[in-house]
């Protein structure tokens, strides 16, 4: 099937999770597009200087990189890999991800679209689970990847490629012990043991799909996520993917009802990870098993609404965010077109939920972020231009003063503004004396975040794992991390000392320049660590949790489990430090820019004061011409401040449209 007929019909079947989507893409493209025109006006106007230029083209590619992230988990046989065909992928006419009996997703497997790279499966081996190396890492590595072309023309063979992300193999339990997936204290696993004393694992440590399908090109990105015990296995599901998705669907099967596994998942890997009860929705599915035809209809909506204020009180969530649906019918109704079926399946009310749970969030983040970053870049143009309206005011002023006056008054003013200009070339030493403190001030906050001292203490402490697993203990390892935590805790809050003295200092310069030469008062942008701080704060959680579920003794397969866990944090850490290295960089020269500029601007005006007035010294004659001159000039930054103005309300325009005016356009 062709992409271009994906993208005629997808929006068929009453799909409103797709209407819905294509509609915050749509808004985000107007968005986009509203700050392009606002980009191409101040290249037009020559008011765009580097600074701009790359906090416009760092808004515009955050938004067009913008991704919606929605994780599917459960545990194996609840219809969840069937539920997402059903709602994403039901125009192909058949089940494109395998969906049968038993355990089918075997990897944590996702979803999205990557123009860079050709329709593919990429699965990373499950040997690479023998190193402490994460997935994110491996990312970067994609010769570790075995790769398998996508023909989306043909729905046959990409469902046919999509059965090796289930694929598995037996190996001897001393290998899957290596790889953290065969521990000998579980009972459960070792009945698991055949009678060659082999135990079955994934092939597959990891898959990616990429391919074009409307909903994943326009940023969505689905993370299908195997049971308990591979969630348990691999920490990067609970300390980076999980807790990153902006939704989470948790799906029961009605058939069995609430497990103590599903519980188990419920209370360990979604409640713990998600911060409030905004983007969690629990789906109850197969619900079809209980429709039965001696049986009324509203005999069967009871057993439903009985089963769901049971999950409700299991789960201690109200019973309007469990959702009953029969994935399986679902299916079958939007592949037939069957609309009376798809009403029975409850999908629709899923998917309604789904949106107006997940989108309007992400919108109020997209919107907040970007409206502030809008704001900041045209109060700068503006008061660059309110400076040079301010010093063409000035100018007039003084010319217009100088009519009938003899050349002695002439030159006075000449010697006056001479003045004006040595006055602030004496302030220049000051600001570039400011530079130099600046400059030393910046490097000691880097020093501060420097992720060289950070890798070499994660070094340290890898290597004493290494050495002395079981001499190291629990109680050593438990002492190593809360010094780990409490030292980068340390790091983040000497930086935030540190951003509150060049804070102090450049607000300071500021109200000088501002007093002695005229320049407008800015207030240095406000900076704050708290995000850098509350992420090391889940880290440490997340951690110390999984000490207590594994107890006081550190067997051989649980030590390298928590060396996984170990690497797992070390490079959300490093990642912390990452983020909050660049976040710095961008705040410093926000807090910078604003005084160079009007530095250079007030230097302009200045220069072009005194040339002005040499000129009519010479030549009395170019009184007026210079007088009409200026006139025109505050005329034209009159228009330009007036177009600026106009063009921040074309932005405002496009933040706060409603989602609903694109709906009817997407569809």
């Amino acid at each position: 099937m062709s992409t271009d007929y994906l993208h005629q019909e997808e929006v068929a079947a009453n799909d409103h999770l797709v209407a819905d989507f294509q509609a915050y893409s749509a808004w985000r493209g107007s968005l986009t597009q509203s700050i392009a025109q606002l980009s191409r006006w101040l290249s037009e106007q020559d008011l765009n200087d580097s600074q701009t230029t790359l906090r416009i083209q760092g808004l515009v590619d955050r938004l067009k990189e913008d991704k919606l992230n929605i994780a599917f988990v459960a545990e194996f046989s609840r219809g969840k890999s069937e539920l997402i065909n059903a709602i994403f992928f039901a125009h192909y006419g058949k089940r494109i991800l395998p969906s049968s009996a038993g355990r089918t997703t075997m990897c944590p497997t996702e979803l999205l679209h990557d123009g860079s790279r050709a329709p593919c499966l990429q699965l990373l081996p499950i040997e690479t689970r023998g190193d402490n190396v994460t997935t994110v890492e491996y990312r970067r590595y994609q010769d570790e990847w075995h790769n398998i072309p996508l023909n989306i023309d043909d729905a046959d063979s990409m469902q046919e490629a999509f059965k090796e992300i289930g694929r598995t193999q037996r190996v001897n339990a001393e290998t899957a012990k290596k790889f953290g997936l065969y521990d000998e204290s579980d009972p459960d696993q070792v009945v698991a043991l055949d009678k060659n004393g082999e135990v079955e694992i994934p092939c597959w440590r990891h898959a990616i799909i990429n391919f074009p399908h409307p909903l994943l090109e326009q940023g969505l990105v689905i993370l299908d996520t195997p049971g308990l015990n591979a969630i348990g296995t691999e920490p990067e599901l609970t300390l980076n993917l999980l807790p990153n998705a902006h939704a989470i669907l948790f799906i029961l099967a009605a058939d069995t009802g609430v497990t103590k596994s599903d519980i188990e998942v419920w209370r360990n890997h979604i409640v713990r990870n998600q911060s409030g009860k905004r983007g969690r929705l629990v789906v109850l599915n197969k619900i079809d098993g209980l429709w039965d035809d001696l049986r009324s209809s509203a005999e069967i909506e009871a057993e439903i609404a009985k089963q769901v204020k049971t999950t409700a009180d299991l789960l201690a969530m109200p019973s309007s965010q469990i959702y009953p649906v029969s994935a399986q019918k679902a299916l079958l109704a939007k592949v037939q077109n069957d609309d009376a079926l798809l009403t029975k399946s409850c999908l629709l009310s899923l998917e309604r939920a789904l949106s107006d749970d997940l989108l309007p969030g992400k919108q109020d983040i997209v919107r907040d972020a970007t409206q502030s970053e809008v704001e900041d870049v045209v109060s700068s143009i503006r008061s660059i231009l309110q400076a040079r309206q301010d010093g063409v005011k000035e100018q007039l002023t003084e010319l217009t003063g100088l009519r009938g006056k003899n050349q002695d008054v002439i030159a006075q003013m000449m010697e006056k503004v001479q003045e004006d200009k040595k006055h602030f070339e004496q302030g220049l030493v000051r600001f570039q004396a400011l530079r130099s403190v600046f400059t030393q001030q910046t490097n000691k906050l880097f020093s501060l975040l420097g992720k060289d001292a950070l890798k070499a203490e994660i070094e340290r402490i890898r290597d004493q794992m290494d050495r002395s697993l079981f001499s190291f203990g629990e109680t050593g390892l438990r002492s190593t991390m809360d010094k780990f935590f409490v030292d980068v805790n340390g790091s983040i809050a000497k930086s935030a000392e540190q951003v509150a003295e060049i804070q102090a200092m450049m607000a300071a310069m500021y109200k000088k320049f501002s007093e002695e030469h005229g320049l407008g008062q800015v207030t240095p942008p406000p900076f704050s660590t708290l995000k850098y701080h509350k992420e090391l704060a889940r880290l440490e959680k997340s951690f110390r949790e999984h000490f207590n579920t594994i107890g006081n003794l550190l067997t051989t397969s649980q030590g390298r489990l928590t060396r996984k866990f170990f690497e797992t944090v070390a490079s959300r850490v490093v990642y912390v430090f990452e983020v909050a290295n660049r976040d710095v960089e961008n705040w410093l020269k926000a807090v910078m820019a604003p005084m160079e500029t009007q530095v250079r601007e007030h230097q302009l005006q200045l220069r072009r004061r005194l040339e002005s007035i040499k000129r009519i010294h010479n030549a009395t004659n170019t009184l007026e011409d210079r007088i009409q001159e200026l006139e025109e000039m505050n005329r034209q930054l009159t228009e330009q401040i007036a177009e600026l103005n106009g063009k921040l309300r074309q932005v405002y325009g496009a933040l706060h449209a409603e989602m609903q005016e694109f709906a009817a356009k997407a569809a």
